[in-house]
């Protein structure tokens, strides 16, 4: 009986991780089918061997084998290697199971949770990461912080520079910074020797003239 619960707790688990969470808030479906198929699958494979003396043996192993095939097939971002481990989770604790009943149950509802929260739009909301590429080879880290406060509008953290062109006069830098969290907040750098363009005022030719 406890089994059947097991299964049908990770099923709702996996539903809500799936659609409540992943897709409702990064939209690809590919990786949707993913988690359903592989949470399943493990989910299967654990419930299969779970009466063997070496259960636990044989489900870390299958975890650690789907892990290597899946993340070695294609280029995840962090939050969908979260999200995976997280379905691969669900599906092994529910298979392999455990005593008292309360146990893998509340296991699997804190991975939901830590999922809802640590994805959350609003945990951590103006953080970014990005590859800049600056027409500008720039080697004194002072100003390049500079630069790339005004062209980013954003305060920087950390800024690694992965190629300094100084024949092609170019700078690419990894960039991780904190995005403006006002609209009219768009620069950091107060006093940046990089000074953005003025505006071109027209002046009225007859205007001119009387003046």
């Amino acid at each position: 009986m406890n089994i059947l619960i097991l299964i049908a707790a990770d099923l709702a688990a996996i539903t809500l991780l799936t659609f409540a969470l992943y897709l409702r808030r990064h939209r690809r479906r590919d990786l949707a089918v993913s988690y359903l198929g592989m949470n399943v699958g493990v989910l299967a494979v654990a419930t299969a061997l779970s009466g063997s003396t070496a259960a636990v043996g044989l489900g870390l192993g299958l975890f650690g084998v789907l892990s290597i095939i899946r993340l070695r097939s294609t280029e995840l971002a962090q939050h969908e290697v979260a999200y995976y481990f997280s379905a691969l989770a669900l599906g092994l604790i529910a298979g392999v199971g455990s005593d008292p009943l309360w146990l893998p149950l509340l296991l699997m509802g804190l991975i939901l949770s830590v999922m809802f929260v640590g994805d959350h739009s609003r945990v951590l909301p103006g953080y970014r990461h990005q590859i800049v590429v600056l027409d500008q080879a720039i080697g004194d880290e002072a100003l390049l912080r500079e630069r790339l406060a005004l062209v980013l509008g954003a305060r920087i953290h950390s800024a690694t520079v992965s190629e300094l062109d100084l024949v092609n006069d170019k700078t690419i830098v990894e960039v991780r910074y904190e995005a403006a969290r006002q609209p009219g907040q768009t620069r950091f750098a107060e006093h940046s020797p990089f000074e953005a363009p003025q505006p071109l005022h027209l002046t009225d030719p007859a205007t001119a003239r009387a003046s």
